[in-house]
């Protein structure tokens, strides 16, 4: 009977500790949204040099300032204002290819344009050094 408790205790413990980890990854992906969210609106609003930087620091060390507002000027002033944003899906990740092991949230927005109606934007804010999450990548298809 002792045994039977003691492994019900230990599966209790499992699935408690395992609760919290999922607790936690939740809660880091809402902030990683948040900041996200934050980091798009200076995108949204002609903000690039801005945006850049409030990045990850891993960003600014890979596409110099100028290089990335000339990005955006091609890339995303055509399509002009954003009409609605909405997360399609985020997931927590400890490792990116090509990036350093850390803390990652890669999200999607469905996104409508004023002159693309459909578009999916994935951002990929990062747990930085100095403690803030931080956007390590940008991408519109």
């Amino acid at each position: 009977m002792l045994k039977n408790v003691t492994s019900i205790g230990t599966v209790f413990v499992i699935l408690f500790l395992s609760g919290i980890s999922w607790a936690t990854d939740l809660e880091k992906e809402k902030a990683a949204v948040t900041a996200a969210e934050i980091w798009l609106a200076l995108v949204d609003d002609g903000k690039y040099s801005e945006s850049w930087k409030e990045a990850a620091e891993f960003f600014r060390n890979s596409i110099k300032m100028d290089q990335w507002e000339q990005s955006l000027q091609s890339v995303r002033s055509p399509l002009g204002k954003v009409i609605s944003r909405k997360v399609k899906n985020k997931s927590y990740q400890t490792a990116l290819p090509g990036a350093p092991d850390g803390q990652y949230v890669v999200i999607q927005f469905e996104t409508s344009f004023q002159n693309k109606k459909s578009a999916v934007e994935t951002v990929t804010p990062k747990f930085d050094k100095d403690g803030q999450w931080r956007v390590l990548g940008y991408f519109i298809k």
